[in-house]
């Protein structure tokens, strides 16, 4: 315990006022106290607008069920619109050749509709960065993706119906032999010069503009009859002209009796061109500007 002396000294000597000029036995005032820095808060961990969607993606039952009750549905229907000659899956701009006669079809995307790529997602999101082609080629060139639920039932029963099977891709062209063996090695059928359609994919008197899959399904529409669609873009079944929420909407509006009919749209929160047109298309923004601008896209009420 500290010794009370000195103190007890200094403050007789106070008492005492025996001088008007201070000794070294006067007190003097102390400062008042100096509050003690406060610590900042501890830093949370940065915003990423992909954490969610691909929890969601890869944990969630509710995704898969809803993969499931897609391909069931188109299922339940593809041997009704196998039996109509008139039935026809592709859109008025990309049907180039009358229906009588040709084989019948159906045309699947193939990320995040036949393949499941959230590891790759995940991957970026552990590293905190962004989609990039090398990285991308990376994930494709493991073959490691997995069939999503209900795909590989669906584009079965469709071969043993007689029905080609068709993969129309965006990824690049040097990707198309890996991407054929990963479809094969989870179990889809696979087979025919057809059967996939990658970005690289030359279709005469047709110019393609960007990824636009248009040309393509003009070339599919030569030889085939397409029953159905199954994607996770609208640009899985229509040239989107202008990407923005109006230019969409018009995109989808003359053809939204085929919801669930002819066309299968499937869930992706991940990625798609919906983000983009958030922010006007401009990949060259900073990532914390292209995120203000979908903060701000957001509906209040």
């Amino acid at each position: 315990m500290r010794s009370r002396v000195p103190a007890l000294l200094a403050a007789l000597a106070l008492l005492a006022g025996c001088s008007t000029s201070p000794t070294r036995h006067e007190s003097v005032a102390s400062p008042a106290p100096v509050a003690a820095p406060v610590a900042p808060a501890p830093a949370g961990p940065a915003a990423d607008d992909n954490l969610n969607a691909v929890a969601w993606s890869q944990t969630a039952i509710e995704h898969d069920l809803l993969y499931v009750q897609t391909y069931r549905d188109a299922q339940m229907q593809l041997l009704k619109a196998l039996k109509d000659p008139r039935w026809d899956a592709l859109s008025k701009d990309d049907r180039v050749a009358p229906l009588k006669g040709l084989k019948p079809a159906v045309v699947l995307d193939v990320d995040e509709t036949a393949l499941d790529n959230s590891p790759y997602q995940a991957r970026l999101i552990k590293s905190g960065g962004e989609y990039n082609e090398a990285d991308w080629a990376a994930w494709c060139k493991e073959e490691a993706a997995r069939a999503l639920p209900g795909a590989v039932e669906f584009t079965r029963f469709a071969a043993k119906h007689g029905i080609a099977v068709i993969f129309i891709s965006n990824r690049a062209k040097d990707l198309d032999s890996v991407t054929l063996d990963n479809l094969r090695q989870v179990g889809f059928p696979v087979s025919g010069p057809d059967a996939f359609l990658g970005l690289g994919t030359f279709v005469e008197g047709c110019e393609q503009i960007g990824t636009e899959k248009g040309c393509r399904r003009q070339l599919i529409s030569r030889k085939y009859r397409v029953l159905m669609q199954v994607g996770d873009q609208i640009g899985d079944f229509a040239d989107v002209i202008a990407n923005n929420a109006a230019g969409r909407q018009q995109a989808m509006a003359p053809y939204l009796p085929w919801i669930g009919t002819r066309w299968f749209i499937l869930p992706n929160a991940t990625y798609g061109s919906w983000e983009p047109a958030l922010f006007n298309n401009d990949w060259t923004l900073p990532r914390n500007e292209r995120r203000r601008q979908k903060e701000a896209a957001l509906r209040m009420k």
